[in-house]
């Protein structure tokens, strides 16, 4: 039974207990949803249970930058959507204390054929902030994002880069208490990411929580107060960064070792 809850806590931003979430498939490819309506009409459609999440407890403290390694499909970004209520766990419960803002995906919250402009209005509102707000921090916005020229041209004809820039200018545009970041600084050039670390530093001093997933070790390790390694769905290791990078770098190294000796 789920038992999911947002309240106060006096010493945490974040506390998961006994997270798990659970996807479900059918245990045969079914090529079409037309196949797949006739088959589970007929009770025909078996199913297979996948747990991106089993038994996750942490909890991360007011003001700490947190990092999250692991795999690809290691449950780092379930994770990250647990803590964003973007999903509900399957079991477990999630302790906020704080407004949650999630930069989960690049584009999330934007629409192609709508200009920079309006983008900025749009994803700003689904975040909470009202037109005057946004009115007041839209000079700031462009400015941060590097996207003058273009703020009034549909979203579809912006670069990767852009849209990335976009996003993150909105979302740190206010001071958020707790900032959640996917993968969302391997894009952009130096220079931006220069930009994103003095913003970053600036929530931090003033107490913000921040918590980011990113396959750059170097960055996590440079960034984080502490790390938690995710594999296969379970927490493995939380600590220091450089002790549990370690731990995941030995056991990346380790499993390719396995392989290589399977094949000889």
């Amino acid at each position: 039974m789920t038992n999911r809850e947002i309240t106060s806590h006096p010493e945490f931003s974040v506390t998961l207990e006994n997270i798990a979430v659970r996807y479900r498939s059918p245990v045969e490819q079914i090529k079409s949803f037309k196949e797949f309506t006739i088959q589970f009409l007929k009770n025909n459609v078996h199913m297979t249970d996948f747990w991106a999440l089993n038994e996750v407890s942490l909890s991360i403290q007011h003001g700490e930058t947190f990092g999250i390694v692991g795999r690809n499909g290691a449950g780092k970004s379930t994770l990250l959507k647990v803590i964003a209520r973007v999903i509900s766990p399957t079991n477990g419960r999630v302790i906020l204390n704080g407004k949650v803002v999630p930069l989960l995906e690049l584009g999330a919250g934007f629409h192609p054929e709508l200009t920079g402009r309006e983008n900025i209005f749009l994803n700003a509102a689904l975040l909470g902030h009202s037109q005057k707000e946004i009115i007041a921090k839209l000079p700031q916005i462009i400015e941060f994002a590097e996207v003058h020229g273009y703020i009034d041209a549909p979203l579809r004809t912006y670069s990767t880069g852009m849209v990335a820039r976009l996003g993150f200018a909105i979302a740190t545009a206010w001071q958020a208490e707790i900032l959640i970041l996917d993968e969302i600084l391997a894009v952009g050039d130096e220079e931006f990411k220069t930009k994103c670390d003095a913003r970053l530093a600036e929530f931090k001093q003033n107490g913000s929580t921040v918590i980011m997933v990113s396959h750059n070790l170097s960055t996590i390790q440079e960034k984080c107060d502490r790390v938690a390694w995710i594999d296969y769905g379970k927490l493995k290791s939380i600590g220091i960064p450089q002790e549990v990078i370690q731990r995941y770098l030995e056991d990346i190294k380790n499993v390719e070792a396995g392989k290589s000796v399977g094949k000889t």
